[in-house]
């Protein structure tokens, strides 16, 4: 086999495409293959799709290819320009390529498969690509993914906010619960912000929407409320989020403790913390001795954990009824238990409460974004944080999106 039938093979060069020279410079591990087309053939026009004879051809142009063996590949055509009598002088497309880029198609999509298990800056050690091209590649993918993904609003919806920066600089997720996959990233976490996404979509496809899973941030409360037909009764508020209001305001009723412990030289808190905190069932083996011995002192921050405690079996029901009927008896103990901290945790509960119940209809949690935002912040570590606000929204949208990113021909 001559090394142009081989090559030929390699690419799956075709009629009327052909490989014309291979050159190997071994100095430079460098192999350049020259693609030509045909004399005499007629091509379509790309517009009307009329077969019309080839005006004149293009100045040369290289493409990056996938490396042969160990060598660079690179691949150079003069691509041939057609006569249309309709629509004049046109350029036909390189099979091998998407118009204007300068890799292939193959090559592309591997610097892709790359960009998946790692960040640019990984990718360019890699590949040998510049932080530009490597960025670009990414950029571009996102941009071709959205562009061919319907615009649908998903059924169940999870909304929650992740940290750009420090100085309180956030963006809103949306992501779609049903596949796991983040649907957009907007800037900052304003009524406004939500109230674009939304703005989209006819109120026919908003009434689409069957439950929204979200924290209970006024802005987001008040942007689904506005737009989203009947969204009283598709909000959910994360049973993670309410839990956490409540374990704040344990951790508030340790610290006030600590600090008069100590004052008066009992250090029984110091190093527990995280115990406090923690779900019961996770506290380590070789702990709970040391946990028991402090629960037993009958502290304020006993008190306040056994009430944290106590509310995670408000979610063990099935019946929207019995579970208002245990939050009531909870709220009681709550609000009488002289804790200032949990006393306002509770009456916040209580004030959202019709859409904490929501859950035992829709039973929807916001455990898929934690996921998405843990596997962000990962992404962020990698990069060693983002300073540009696209470029991050694009990184979540490559990694998270669930995009068809990868090129075709």
């Amino acid at each position: 086999m001559q090394d142009t039938e081989l090559y030929e093979t390699l690419l799956g060069v075709s009629e009327p495409w052909r490989v014309t020279k291979v050159e190997l410079d071994s100095s430079s591990n460098r192999v350049d293959v020259w693609v030509d087309d045909r004399s005499g053939v007629k091509w379509n026009c790309p517009e009307c799709n009329k077969k019309v004879s080839v005006y004149d051809h293009s100045e040369e142009r290289i493409w990056r290819h996938l490396n042969t063996c160990q060598f660079g590949t690179y691949i150079h055509s003069r691509l041939p320009r057609v006569q249309c009598p309709d629509h004049g002088v046109k350029q036909i497309s390189a099979p091998w390529a998407e118009p204007g880029n300068r890799f292939t198609l193959l090559y592309e999509n591997w610097v892709i498969d790359i960009l998946k298990e790692c960040d640019v800056t990984g990718c360019n050690r890699i590949t040998g690509t510049s932080w530009y091209e490597a960025w670009n590649i990414m950029e571009k993918t996102v941009v071709r993914g959205l562009n061919r993904k319907k615009n649908l609003v998903p059924e169940t919806l999870g909304i929650d906010e992740k940290s750009f920066t420090k100085r309180h600089r956030y963006e809103t997720l949306v992501c779609d619960l049903s596949t796991g996959t983040v649907e957009c990233v907007l800037e900052e976490r304003g009524q406004d912000s939500l109230e674009g996404y939304y703005g989209q979509f006819t109120k026919k496809e908003l009434g689409g929407i069957k439950a929204i899973a979200m924290d209970m941030w006024d802005p987001y409360i008040a942007a689904t409320k506005e737009l989203v037909p009947d969204a009283e009764t598709k909000i959910v508020f994360d049973r993670f989020h309410v839990v956490q209001q409540v374990t704040n305001a344990l951790d508030q009723v340790r610290r006030q403790e600590h600090k008069i412990l100590m004052k008066n030289g009992e250090d029984y808190l110091k190093g527990t913390k995280h115990l406090w905190l923690m779900n019961e069932e996770k506290i380590p083996d070789w702990r709970k001795s040391e946990f028991d011995e402090v629960k037993k002192l009958k502290l304020k921050t006993g008190r306040a954990w056994a009430i944290k405690e106590s509310l995670r079996h408000f979610w063990d029901y099935s019946y929207p009824k019995n579970a208002e009927k245990y939050f009531k008896r909870w709220y009681f103990w709550a609000t009488h238990s002289r804790l200032d901290p949990i006393i306002k945790a509770a009456k916040t509960l209580n004030r959202h409460l019709p859409n904490i119940l929501t859950y035992f209809k829709h039973h929807i949690t916001n455990s898929l974004t934690e996921g998405l935002n843990s596997k962000i912040q990962t992404i962020k570590q990698m990069a060693c944080g983002y300073r540009n606000r696209d470029h991050y929204r694009k990184a979540i949208l490559f990694h998270c999106g669930g995009l068809d990113l990868y090129a075709h021909s």
